[in-house]
């Protein structure tokens, strides 16, 4: 059967949102994936309602909004918790403990992967990957970071955030609700007090790299520098750019392996002798 259409006065809000989110775009159906956030964000996941509302603001088939609708695991197709909370269980995060997390959260809420707890406060997702392997074994709750988790701080999480307790993510804005964040994700701005100024920035792990390529040493390798500064000439032993590597003898850069004297040119075939043959 056909999907029922929203209540006359949500449908009015929604569509007044929709517009102005059709109009940043050259092409209306361009806006389709933040109208999948819009709509999430009214029901805490993407109905077949919602899927109908999105087709007919963009002049699309519910074929082709279900069809992206189902490939983006950010959007989704049965109701989420307040919190939802993504567990990384891809390769890095895994092997430093995320299924362990996982199957421990599971154990802990008596809930399964996709389901939410019967006060509608939590539910709990495996996905496969953050972005944030330099803190890994990483949680996402709401999409902010929970970094170098545990078993036993993960759980303590989701009680905290069960019996309301204040919750600051390890980086980024405080926590909203599950529809709150959709909706920003929309590209609606967030309107509560100083979280545009909490977003924050790399931490160290992050910056390790840079800091590396740099020259620097990183606290805790008794001043070795792994990488050397680009101002700096290599050390040959570390590079095999010293004499020792570029000789005629080790790397084949001789005029006799080259070929730039006349007898070499018959081995080359650019020489005298070889341009005859």
């Amino acid at each position: 059967m056909p999907a029922p259409p929203y209540p006359e006065e949500v449908r009015a809000r929604l569509a007044a949102d929709a517009a102005e989110l059709i109009g940043r775009y050259p092409q209306a159906r361009s806006a389709l994936l933040p109208l999948l956030h819009l709509v999430q964000a009214e029901e805490g996941f993407v109905s077949r309602t919602g899927i109908r509302f999105c087709a007919e603001q963009l002049e699309l088939t519910t074929a082709e909004v279900t069809a992206v609708a189902t490939f983006y695991t950010m959007y989704r197709r049965r109701p989420a918790g307040k919190y939802h909370v993504g567990v990384c269980t891809n390769t890095l995060c895994a092997v430093l403990g995320g299924d362990r997390i996982f199957a421990d959260l599971q154990e802990h809420l008596g809930i399964g992967n996709n389901e939410t707890t019967e006060d509608g406060e939590i539910s709990i997702e495996h996905i496969e990957c953050n972005a944030a392997c330099d803190y890994a074994p990483v949680v996402m709750v709401n999409w902010e970071f929970f970094d170098d988790q545990t078993p036993q701080s993960a759980r303590r999480l989701v009680d905290d955030l069960r019996a309301g307790r204040e919750v600051r993510p390890t980086r980024g804005a405080r926590l909203c609700g599950f529809k709150e964040t959709a909706r920003i994700l929309a590209g609606f701005p967030d309107e509560r007090p100083g979280a545009n100024d909490e977003s924050g920035a790399g931490g160290g792990p992050s910056l390790a790299g840079l800091r590396l390529a740099r020259g620097e040493a990183l606290p805790g390798t008794g001043g070795t520098k792994v990488v050397a500064p680009r101002h700096e000439a290599p050390r040959p032993e570390a590079t095999g750019t010293g004499p020792e590597a570029t000789s005629h003898e080790g790397t084949g850069t001789g005029p006799e392996a080259k070929g730039t004297e006349a007898k070499g040119t018959e081995a080359t075939g650019t020489g005298q002798e070889g341009t005859e043959a």
